[in-house]
C-alpha cells in the first residue's frame, strides 16, 4: 500500500443492482425478473449530505497536503470523500508489479482465504487508514471484508476494504476499483484528484474476501437497507 506525493495523480458508478436477498436465498438465487429498480449513485449521495464525524480529527490526501478529510457516520456505514490514488500492491500481474509501480508491495493488510494476497488488478478493493489518533477503523464496525459503494461521476461500484494505507492518509483503492470506476488506474499517473466518495457498510463482510460476486452481492443488499434507513 502507498500514497502518491502531491505531484502524482490521486481519487476513487453502477454495476448492475440487486435488492436484498430473500430470506434463505443464497446470493444469485434471486431471479431476475422479482428485482426492483437498480440503487443508484444519485440515491445514495443524497443520503450523505452533512458530516456526523467520526474521526478526531482530519486526514491529508496527500503527503504534504492540509487536513481536509473527515470520516463520518451515518446509521450503518462510514464515508469519506477524497480523492482516489491507485493501489497496486498485492500479488504481482501483469500490470502490477515492481516494473509498473515504483512503490509496489507484494503484499495486503487482508489475505484471500487462500492466504495469498489480495489481486488488486482483478479485485475491487478500497484502503483503510492503519488505526491511530485520528481514526480506529475497528471502532467503527469496518474490518477486512467490510463491503463497500464507490462512487465517481454518477457511478457506482461496489468493493471489499481490502488494505490498509499510512495512519494520516486517505483516499486510495486498488486497480480494478479504478478502471471499474472509469479512472485510469495506472499506479504511477493514474487515478483522480477529488470526486470519489466511499461509503462503508459496518459490520458487513464478503466471505470469501476475494469474491467479486459475494461482493456485488453483499453490497446490492446492504445499499438498499442503507436508504431503507438500516
Amino acid at each position: 500500500m502507498h500514497m502518491r506525493t502531491p505531484i502524482l495523480a490521486a481519487v476513487a458508478g453502477a454495476a448492475l443492482l440487486a435488492p436484498a436477498l430473500p430470506a434463505g436465498a443464497a446470493p444469485g438465487q434471486v431471479p431476475q425478473e422479482q428485482r426492483g429498480p437498480a440503487v443508484t449513485a444519485a440515491a445514495l449521495l443524497a443520503e450523505l449530505t452533512g458530516c456526523a464525524q467520526v474521526s478526531k480529527g482530519r486526514y491529508r490526501t496527500d503527503a504534504g497536503k492540509r487536513a481536509t478529510v473527515p470520516v463520518c457516520g451515518r446509521k450503518g456505514a462510514v464515508f469519506w470523500k477524497a480523492n482516489l490514488d491507485v493501489d497496486c500492491d498485492g500479488q504481482v500481474t501483469a500490470r502490477c508489479n515492481r516494473r509498473s509501480d515504483p512503490w509496489f508491495q507484494a503484499g495486503t493488510a487482508f489475505p484471500q482465504s487462500d492466504g495469498r494476497p489480495l489481486n488488486s488488478e482483478k479485485l475491487p478493493y478500497v484502503v483503510v487508514p492503519s488505526p491511530g489518533r485520528l481514526w480506529r477503523y475497528a471502532d467503527s464496525g469496518v474490518r477486512g471484508g467490510s463491503v463497500a459503494a464507490v462512487m465517481y461521476e454518477g457511478r457506482l461500484r461496489y468493493a471489499v476494504v481490502g488494505d490498509t494505507g499510512p495512519a494520516d492518509l486517505i483516499g486510495e483503492a486498488s486497480y480494478a476499483t479504478a478502471r471499474a470506476l472509469g479512472i485510469d488506474p495506472d499506479p504511477v499517473k493514474g487515478g483522480a484528484s477529488s470526486g470519489v466518495t466511499y461509503l462503508v457498510f459496518t459490520g458487513s463482510r464478503v466471505t470469501p474476501i476475494e469474491s467479486r460476486a459475494a461482493a456485488q452481492a453483499l453490497g446490492e443488499e446492504s445499499a438498499r437497507r442503507f436508504l431503507r434507513g438500516g
